[in-house]
């Protein structure tokens, strides 16, 4: 039983027989110190995949970086060394990812459509989700976790569970974390997230007859995001930039400069057809029809999952009257708080219409009741980094627009509330499938279901708290457009078009059904529509940096002499990796904070420092700083 799981944790006996890892003693892992520790994890991971999400449309599983630093954390403070207490701090960690995984999808678009929220709106409907989406993973929770046991694999749970029983190696990891976090935080103190006393962006733009742009943002965060991803991920969002700004773009750009004088730009009317610079054919024709990509992805997606909803209820229901076995009254005071909070959220963002408040609180709880079964089941075969959540929430918002529709509900103030609603509905999703994740860790290492599931309910509601308030410190970036924006929003900025367009019927119809097409012939040459489309709206420097590092892991993987050497760097250069995402996106939160206050003023770099020249030199550096300690990597460290 010495730091290694056996080999029926992974499956050949049936759940019931299974033996946890340990499986004698007292189960609790729970006191003050833990307590602590999670909610502190909680905060930094969702304060962090909040920003970094917001940046990238893309968000980094929290469970295993949050068992390596949680390990450390429980050794140095907490008298309860053991396993279980470790288990409680991984599960919080992801509990603060998986909501700001989820909020950040849609919450956004509501001030991107120049409406406001305020903080107990978003964090009452937040809440809600939060409850009702553990409560409805916990009724499922011994079909998902026993019944199931090596059918569903749960992947990044296993990961977990390894790490948490391999905690000797904890050290190593946290010294890459260390150094990655230095070198991400050093980087975004001196470029615009900060300081802004260097430029950070190596930018080409051609405005003449073949128009182009091609950029790279200098930025520590999304190249450790393109290390962890790796490089079909990273390639296949850069394919998607290349199609937008080296095909589309070019092509738009070209028949304008034959349009006629006096035609304008559909949505811009200062701005002549004939006359549009590349940034007006990104901003009003290209982002549309990445939006189209997007919207035919995430239906063909939520199309492709019928058959696993079906089997899913079908088999929950099987499993639920064969069992008998009933919900323990912790399960269902977090499920009914759940329920009564959302019809309390429903009646608060409804703006006095009672009918909407009721059929609206009604559809959302339905739709997220269907989706937080197939999030849990889904996370047993691909894990949370996988899950087509943007699939089932443009499904989910579709119908919810459409009963908006139907029942005459269009105003702008109409779309908010939707949009509230379309809050909850992601959030359930996300939480549950985070929930699953944890839970199935805690089912093979031996701890106390119910610790964790009140544990990470703590961490949930933590988790609202700071990603609404974060998304409302960053509400004057986020609505910013053109050259100036900061924070790209794929996801956000695809429900505020959705729903928008559909209600107001001013959706550019041309745009979107080309998307779709395009998305359709993606399906049909078996390519993953929704990555291509995210770096198909994304922008070219945002993709080009994953690109860099994904081939710097490439770079090390190919530079390795043996599986064993090439194990241990990769594994520390996720860590170092993970620690550029902290790195760069909490002391880029900071830095927003210290602009927002008036803390930091500055007119910007000027001469050399706003060149080219000085972003490429900082790129270097970037790369070799972050290079060199993974190519120094021991191979004694590996797992013998």
């Amino acid at each position: 039983m010495h730091n290694k799981l056996s080999k029926d944790a992974y499956g050949g006996v049936e759940g019931k027989d299974y033996v946890p890892y340990i499986s004698n003693g007292s189960k609790s892992g729970g006191n003050v110190a833990v307590l602590i520790i999670g909610i502190f994890l909680a905060v930094i991971f969702a304060a962090s995949t909040a920003y970094s999400g917001m940046k990238s449309g893309l968000t980094v599983a929290a469970g295993i970086p949050g068992s390596i630093i949680g390990s450390a954390l429980i050794a140095a403070f907490s008298k309860q060394k053991g396993i279980f207490g470790k288990n409680l701090v991984q599960g919080m960690a992801s509990g603060g990812e998986s909501v700001a995984s989820g909020i950040i999808f849609v919450l956004p678009a509501i001030l991107l459509i120049g409406a406001k929220v305020t903080f107990l709106e978003g964090f009452i409907v937040g809440v809600g989700g939060v409850l009702f989406g553990i409560g409805i993973a916990s009724l499922v929770h011994n079909y998902l976790m026993v019944e199931e046991h090596g059918k569903l694999m749960y992947p990044e749970s296993m990961a977990i569970s390894e790490t948490l029983v391999a905690s000797e190696g904890a050290g190593d990891a946290i010294k890459y974390m260390g150094i990655g976090f230095g070198i991400g935080g050093i980087i975004t103190v001196v470029t615009s997230s900060f300081l802004n006393v260097t430029n950070n962006v190596i930018s080409f733009v051609n405005e003449s007859f073949y128009k182009w742009k091609f950029e790279i943002e200098v930025n520590p965060l999304l190249l450790g995001i393109g290390f962890i991803v790796g490089l079909d991920v990273a390639l296949t969002m850069f394919a998607g930039s290349i199609l937008s700004n080296f095909g589309i773009m070019p092509l738009i750009g070209y028949f304008a400069s034959l349009g006629k004088d006096g035609a304008t730009v559909w949505n811009n009317p200062d701005v002549a057809i004939n006359a549009m610079q590349v940034k007006h054919i990104a901003g009003s024709y290209v982002k549309y029809i990445g939006a189209g990509m997007m919207i035919s992805g995430g239906l063909i997606g939520a199309i492709k999952l019928i058959p696993t909803i079906i089997s899913s209820l079908k088999e929950t229901m099987s499993a639920k009257s064969s069992n008998g076995s009933g919900s323990s009254s912790s399960e269902n005071i977090i499920l009914l708080g759940g329920i009564v909070i959302a019809f309390i959220g429903g009646f608060m963002i409804s703006g006095g219409n009672i009918l909407m408040a009721i059929v609206a609180s009604i559809l959302s709880l339905f739709l997220s009741l269907l989706f937080a079964i197939v999030s849990g089941r889904l996370t047993g075969t691909i894990g949370t980094s996988n899950l087509p959540v943007s699939g089932m929430t443009i499904a989910s918002l579709v119908l919810v627009t459409l009963l908006f529709v139907v029942m005459g509900w269009k105003s702008p103030t109409n779309n908010r509330s939707l949009l509230l609603f379309g809050t909850f509905i992601v959030t359930v999703i996300s939480v549950a499938a985070g929930y699953c994740q944890s839970q199935k860790v805690t089912f093979i290492v031996g701890g106390d279901k119910n610790e964790m599931q009140k544990y990470y309910a703590i961490a949930g509601v933590v988790g609202v708290a700071v990603v609404v308030g974060t998304i409302l410190l960053l509400s004057n970036k986020l609505a910013i457009t053109g050259d100036n924006v900061q924070f790209a929003l794929p996801q956000a900025n695809l429900m505020a078009t959705l729903t928008g367009g559909i209600m107001s019927g001013t959706l550019p119809w041309v745009m979107i059904i080309a998307g779709v097409v395009m998305g359709i012939v993606l399906f049909l040459l078996k390519l993953p529509i929704m990555t291509i489309a995210i770096g198909f709206y994304l922008p070219i420097a945002t993709t080009s940096i994953i690109l860099i590092g994904a081939f710097i892991r490439i770079y090390i993987e190919k530079t390795s002499k043996s599986e064993t050497e090439k194990e241990v760097k990769v594994s520390n250069g996720i860590s170092l990796s993970s620690g550029l995402v902290a790195g760069g996106s909490i002391l880029g939160l900071i830095g927003i904070i210290l602009q927002v206050t008036g803390v930091i003023k500055g007119n910007g770099p000027s001469g050399f420092a706003a060149s080219n020249g000085i972003a490429f030199v900082i790129l270097i550096g970037l790369i070799i700083a972050t290079i060199i300690p993974i190519m120094n990597s021991k191979v004694k460290n590996a797992k013998k």
